[in-house]
């Protein structure tokens, strides 16, 4: 298992390689940057897999951000000019850079945010797909041209750029969510100011230095992108700023309620990304293989950390026994330890807030009747020779005593309520039997969030009507595939108190423009629409 020095080593030298400004981070051993949280620091950036501190990241108040959104809304001025497919070469550059910067971007989101370095490389992918996406977007930005009822005249609608976004982001994917952002924003025409989380700050420098040096190379204006460093003082200047006219924000549901009427006050525009709580369905007819697969990958991957993380089981009654069976197995024989190493499935939580919620979750469900079938404990992966003078190098700096692994647990609940209503970002599965599909479909929408479900069956039948308009109640809604893993090509969100935004593919770009409704008149006179005679 690395040791925080491993992990610090590792860092400071991907944000070397990433052309990071060397000011944004200062080392924690320097006696001349304070301690760690004062205001020298401002934040220190750590890492799940050991808990310990990298470095001191400087943050940014609420008039560094004023200035960065000032700064943007001057850029937009020259970039909203820049024909499409020029601001489409910018963002192929980043593609390039990412491609290219690829490990050390993963790296970072191993070491900041603990996943397992094949899930933090497909990140990286995602970024680069995105930029593939927007940059055939930016030749395809189509308006409509709609027949007139008034001779001689002709009607069309236009799209174009809208302003200054506002990004905010979550730890559990701290670059694909802003590349999906990012990359439609800036073929649209709008620029960028992006507050990421508190706990993923190198990654998000990492990030930026890459397409700050796409922006350069293409002489593009200065301002078009930042990034803002900071705690929940820094989201609301940005969320509060009259001059950003989108906020773009993923997170919790609770945060969607806050940013929400913030942002419609000053009539913003809103796109909220929150929470999930994703149920799949597995019928009689079934092939259990594939589905036992996607539900343990569902819901152990990212350590229960997804917004698209699998949280509801949904069986028939026929083969609950065989089911259940199978995904505790699965759960058990997960490999855990270091997430740089090949072969481990199970990174750690990211931090020890979030083993105390799935307790408390789990006592809940235990007060409800229900059976923890296994998993659910703390675990301590692989061996760890130096995690004694680890966590005692570490002590002075208030270094958490080691990363948090737990095994995923599976419980089996009488009846869908209480706890099973709530998400917990944990890996906790819960397993209620339904006995016929009516009921199961009923069970699916039964709770107040709607982001992602998955119907595994081989009955036609159910497929459509899982996909019907009587259906599945859900953003994102498969057959014979789970509720975690979208593609780029569509549009990613949900329902209910998901938020009902939409990123990344499909049309969401629509969201980061503004559409004008234009009437030609080349007849030579003057006509009224419906026949309104002022003459």
């Amino acid at each position: 298992m690395r040791t925080t020095a491993d992990l610090t080593a590792l860092a400071l030298g991907a944000l070397e390689r990433l052309g990071v400004d060397p000011a944004r981070t200062t080392p924690l051993d320097d006696p001349s940057a304070g301690r760690p949280g004062d205001a020298a620091h401002g934040l220190v950036a750590r890492s799940p897999i050991t808990g310990g501190a990298l470095c001191g990241v400087r943050v940014d108040d609420a008039d560094a951000v004023a200035a960065a959104v000032a700064a943007a809304s001057d850029a937009f001025v020259a970039w909203r000019e820049t024909p499409a497919p020029q601001r489409g070469a910018v963002v192929k550059r980043l593609g390039e850079l990412l491609t290219e910067h690829k490990e050390d971007l993963a790296a970072l989101v191993t070491i900041e945010a603990g996943k397992i370095h094949t899930e933090a490389l497909g990140e990286v992918q995602e970024m680069i797909d995105i930029c593939d996406f927007a940059v055939g977007l930016s030749r395809q930005l189509y308006g409509r041209t709609m027949p007139s009822e008034r001779a001689g005249h002709r009607l069309q609608e236009t799209w174009q750029p809208l302003g200054v976004v506002g990004v905010i982001s979550a730890f559990n994917f701290p670059v694909a969510v802003w590349s999906w952002n990012t990359a439609i924003a800036l073929v649209c025409g709008d620029p960028v100011v992006w507050k990421p989380s508190e706990l993923t700050t190198l990654c998000a420098l990492g990030c930026d230095a890459l397409l700050q040096r796409a922006l350069r190379e293409h002489d593009a204006p200065a301002g078009l992108h930042a990034v803002v460093l900071g705690e929940r003082a820094v989201g609301e200047a940005l969320v509060d700023d009259p001059r950003v006219a989108l906020v773009s924000a993923t997170g919790s549901t609770r945060m969607g309620r806050e940013v929400g009427p913030r942002v419609a006050s000053r009539f913003g525009r809103c796109l909220l990304e929150l929470g999930g709580n994703n149920a799949v369905i597995v019928t009689p007819s079934a092939d259990l293989d594939q589905a036992v697969s996607s539900v343990v990958f569902g819901a152990a991957g990212t350590a229960g950390q997804r917004c698209t993380s699998t949280r509801r089981l949904l069986v028939h009654a026929s083969v609950a026994d065989e089911v259940v069976g199978r995904v505790a197995r699965g759960f058990d024989s997960l490999p855990a330890g270091d997430p740089f190493d090949d072969g481990v499935l199970l990174g750690p939580l990211i931090h020890d807030a979030a083993f105390d919620a799935m307790q408390a979750a789990l006592d809940r469900a235990r007060a409800q009747g229900g059976e923890v079938v296994t998993g659910g404990e703390r675990i301590v992966p692989g061996d760890q020779p130096d995690a004694d003078a680890d966590a005692e190098a570490e002590a002075e700096t208030g270094a958490d005593a080691g990363g948090v692994w737990v095994r995923p647990a599976l419980v089996r609940l009488p009846a869908q309520d209480g706890v099973m209503l709530a998400e917990t970002f944990a890996p906790i599965l819960y397993v209620v039997t339904y006995e016929d599909f009516d009921e199961a479909l009923a069970l699916h929408n039964a709770v107040p969030q709607g982001l992602s479900g998955g119907l595994f069956s081989n009955d036609v039948r159910e497929a459509e009507r899982y996909l019907g308009a009587s259906g599945a109640d859900t953003g994102i809604a498969n057959v014979n595939a789970g509720t975690s893993g979208a593609e780029i090509g569509g549009a990613f969100g949900g329902e209910k108190e998901t938020g009902g935004g939409r990123e990344s593919g499909s049309d969401a770009w629509r969201a980061y423009m503004r559409r004008a409704t234009n009437t030609i008149n080349f007849s030579g006179s003057v006509q009224l629409a419906q026949g309104v005679d002022f003459g």
